[in-house]
């Protein structure tokens, strides 16, 4: 073999000293990757493991309150159809409700458990999570803060919702407005006014509310007649018109009791006032009010009793006096009354002479 072909053959010293080297470093890899292996299992199977039970912890729930809603609107559903249904029972006001509460309850849910499981999962890659708790107390309390406003409306829309204060199709008087709910929001309240405005409410600039939809209403009438009216004959026709009203369609469902009449409520020289109520239905006492004054007036026309304010009676055959309006003739009227005379003015007397 020639010399030259050896020479190419044999290794050279650079060429074996960078395998060497190579063969090393691949060792002291796989020895590190030996040794820590079963660290990064274990840090891996711990963030599988936390994710895991956080995403089914977090559906649980999830589906739980998704069900405690549905029953609830469900037993809303099944009063509905009772004789209490379209009295006390608003299946609509219901159901929003129950909504905007399991809204509510499963945003908490889902933050709870995901910030769990991020802290967690930060922790085992062996983070130090108390400069990062520290930073998220200062944000909190700066975010408390700047928007106070924000956060007041949130847990006062919370509170009204849980306490049921009111809700779609209610007629409230919240103070700054006042209208029907069309809208119960966590932090605003949607309400329109009775010339058609929509008024919306920040939850949290409500310090009172005045609900005229809960339980019943009381529609309530003053009569005024005059004071020589015939009382028992005022009272007779006042209950007969109530009976009449309490049978008849839809009022018949609109009273919850009897037209009654408290009695006198004022009585003066010229007038005599007298008080009519009924218990009505939540919402129903304004239309309730309007057609009893309707009822009464006709009856008591029918009765020949007059209301104050109208014209007096006449006598059969007797006419209006048209004079009886028309002021007496005054005596300054001529000019050459003595009245007129007195009155004049002296001339000024002229002194040039």
């Amino acid at each position: 073999m020639p010399l030259s072909a050896l020479l190419a053959a044999a290794p050279s010293p650079g060429a074996a000293g960078s395998l060497d080297e190579a063969a090393e470093r691949a060792g002291n890899a796989a020895g590190w990757v030996e040794e820590n292996w079963s660290t990064w299992l274990n840090t891996g199977l711990r963030i599988v493991l936390i994710a895991a039970i956080a995403i089914v912890l977090r559906y649980l729930i999830r589906r739980a309150l998704t069900n405690l809603i549905d029953r609830m609107n469900r037993s809303a559903q099944a009063v509905e159809g009772t004789a209490l249904g379209g009295l006390l029972v608003n299946a609509e006001r219901r159901r929003q409700r129950s909504e905007a509460i399991g809204s509510v309850l499963r945003s908490v849910t889902s933050f709870l458990i995901l910030g769990t499981a991020a802290l967690m999962i930060l922790g085992a890659f062996q983070i130090n999570l108390a400069p990062l708790l520290a930073s998220a107390g200062v944000a909190g309390v700066a975010l408390g803060f700047g928007a106070r406003n924000l956060v007041t409306d949130f847990l006062s829309g919370v509170f009204m919702i849980l306490e049921d204060q009111y809700g779609v199709g209610d007629q409230i008087d919240a103070g700054v407005a006042s209208g029907e709910v069309i809208e119960v929001g966590l932090r605003v309240t949607k309400l329109r006014g009775d010339n058609g405005a929509i008024w919306y409410v920040r939850n949290g600039e409500v310090k009172r509310i005045g609900n005229l939809s809960q339980g019943w209403s009381t529609a309530g009438v003053d009569v005024t007649v005059r004071p020589m009216e015939d009382l028992e004959l005022v009272r007779k026709a006042i209950t007969g018109a109530g009976e009449t009203m309490t049978k008849e369609e839809p009022w018949s469902e609109q009273l919850w009791g009897p037209v009654e009449m408290l009695g006198l409520d004022a009585v003066l020289l010229d007038s005599m006032t007298l008080r009519v109520t009924a218990k009505t239905m939540p919402g129903k006492a304004l239309g309730v009010e309007r057609e009893l004054r309707w009822r009464i007036k006709l009856a008591l026309d029918a009765a020949g009793i007059r209301m104050i304010g109208t014209l007096p009676l006449q006598a059969d055959g007797d006419a209006a006096d048209p004079t009886a309006s028309v002021a007496a003739p005054s005596a300054y009227a001529s000019a050459t009354s003595p009245q007129s005379l007195a009155a004049t003015p002296i001339p000024p007397t002229n002194l040039a002479k």
